[in-house]
């Protein structure tokens, strides 16, 4: 029987074990997220362009809350694996010597959650999604069109055994088919091997649990073209969401897309408006209503790469203050992956929002 007088007291003291079993009870849980695509998922923004706007004071102020004193911080929240590299999250993640979207993107979710965060980061350059990361659930293409590239293929070695005066084999079928779907697979691998060797890549991580809660998806240049891929963009994801899903055993997993927007201020055309458009396209799909959402990329676009691009060989000493790439890798603008990771995190947040809303 409880002494009179004293209910605040008790009051206060079960709040407090309460409190401390829900802290203990999150430590013990990692929150991982997937993100993949290709190279711009990788990130192309220069390390030396990011570390000059991180203390220029026009742009200083975009970048303080990813900074601790002068340097970059180093988060003990939020890990991250990317092939062959494993870490604390800070820049460098990218690309050899660049930085992406999953730096932000990381960020937002370390500040969120009282778990620690791991990012696990699938991409390769150059990858489509109609070929190498091509879900299962979508087959094949055609006998005919394995076909033709098969002879395609064939008369490149043709032409170049005859030009060299070489005698490499011809491709087989068997090798045209083993492309498809190969990164696909391999994404799933490294699914695989991380939560297999954790302990060992992250020793903070040690004894915790890891809880997959999120997949972001960020791709789609190399389907802009051929006679197959634009047009075919729309069911190939819908097959590869579906597919990894059940790959992974979470059947509403949510899904972040960053749809291709190159374009930034000019309209998209062709290749870009087919696949831009068959991405934003599965907000609109039934079965993936609340757990799927498709985001604009080229409206976060940092206009004043943009403005300086077409000029930047005969301004490179300012160009090289505000850009380190091409159009295709979002002109290498730390300012504009960093936005797109917002965009990420942002839409990843409203997703499990939801997930979580009875």
């Amino acid at each position: 029987m409880r002494p009179q007088g004293s209910g605040q007291y008790w009051m206060a003291s079960i709040l407090a074990v309460i409190f401390l079993v829900t802290s203990l009870n999150a430590a013990e849980t990692v929150k991982v997220f997937l993100l993949a695509g290709q190279s711009n998922m990788e990130g192309k923004a220069d390390q030396k362009l990011i570390d000059h706007q991180a203390t220029d004071p026009k742009t200083k102020d975009f970048f303080k809350h990813l900074r601790t004193g002068d340097s970059w911080t180093v988060r003990d929240d939020a890990f991250i694996k990317f092939l062959g590299r494993h870490g604390r999250l800070t820049t460098g993640f990218g690309s050899p010597g660049k930085t992406g979207p999953e730096l932000e993107f990381g960020h937002m979710m370390a500040e969120k959650f009282d778990e620690p965060v791991l990012l696990i980061k699938a991409a390769w350059g150059g990858h489509s999604l109609y070929q190498k990361f091509r879900p299962p659930s979508a087959g094949m293409p055609t006998a005919e069109i394995l076909a033709a590239e098969l002879e395609k293929a064939q008369a490149k070695v043709k032409k170049t055994n005859e030009k060299r005066g070489k005698n490499d084999p011809l491709p087989t079928m068997d090798q045209i088919k083993k492309v498809y779907g190969i990164s696909y697979r391999n994404m799933m691998k490294e699914v695989e091997d991380t939560f297999a060797n954790y302990e060992t890549l992250f020793p903070e991580l040690k004894g915790k649990k890891l809880e997959l809660v999120g997949f972001v998806w960020f791709q789609g240049f190399n389907d802009m073209f051929g006679d197959h891929a634009p047009g075919q963009y729309a069911s190939n994801m819908k097959h590869f969401i579906s597919d990894v899903r059940k790959d992974l055993k979470k059947p509403e997993l949510p899904f972040v897309i960053a749809a291709i927007g190159n374009n930034g201020s000019k309209p998209a055309k062709g290749g870009m408006l087919a696949v831009s458009g068959a991405q934003m396209s599965m907000n609109e799909v039934p079965e993936f209503k609340g757990n799927v959402k498709a985001f604009r990329t080229d409206v976060l676009v940092d206009k004043t790469a943009e403005k300086l691009y077409p000029t930047w060989k005969k301004n490179f000493e300012a160009w090289k203050l505000v850009g380190s790439d091409r159009p295709y890798h979002y002109l290498g603008s730390a300012i504009w992956y960093t936005r797109i990771g917002h965009g990420m995190g942002e839409s990843m947040l409203g997703l499990m929002k939801q997930e979580n809303t009875p």
